[in-house]
């Protein structure tokens, strides 16, 4: 088992190296719109999961996410050779492409968070309006001398017990 901060600076090495590699070095056009998120290295240093999301050429337009996957593929080799060269190490980490959900799912969290807002807004809006069903004080009793009937009990205990 390596050491846990050899492992964490060896994953940021990867990273930058296949990010660099994606985007100057290797000319397949489904990798021009990957963009390396994240990498894990293993406690051996033997393998290296590489996080990666793909976004469209427009705003309109969707991501092509298994032509992303099979240019990832096709250049394995190749971007297995330059993390080699560039990191050093004794044994070169095999690597895995893995699309990364983390921005979908904020997406979704983002439209989740917008409709509450909006059903608070609403909320709100009936809110400012209404009126209570009841009394605005239901339990409060006024009796007419203008106290509470409950203040009168309460006086009245307090009598019986100073004898």
């Amino acid at each position: 088992m390596a050491d846990p901060g050899r492992a964490k600076r060896l994953s940021k090495r990867i990273a930058t190296i296949v990010a660099s590699a994606i985007e100057f070095e290797i000319k397949d056009p489904p990798l021009a719109f990957v963009t390396v998120t994240d990498t894990k290295v293993t406690g051996d240093l033997h393998d290296a999961t590489v996080y990666y999301t793909v976004r469209g050429n427009t705003l309109d337009d969707e991501p092509d996410y298994a032509g992303a996957a099979a240019a990832l593929e096709r250049a394995k080799g190749t971007l297995r050779t330059k993390v080699g060269a560039g990191t050093g190490v004794r044994f070169t980490p095999t690597l895995a492409f893995v699309l990364d959900k983390v921005p979908d799912t904020a997406q979704k969290m983002e439209e989740l968070l917008a409709k509450a807002r909006a059903a608070d807004a609403d909320v709100a809006r009936i809110r400012a309006g209404a009126t209570p069903a009841g009394d605005a004080q239901p339990y409060r009793v006024v009796g007419e001398e203008g106290t509470s009937e409950q203040d009168d009990q309460d006086t009245g205990d307090r009598d019986r017990f100073d004898d």
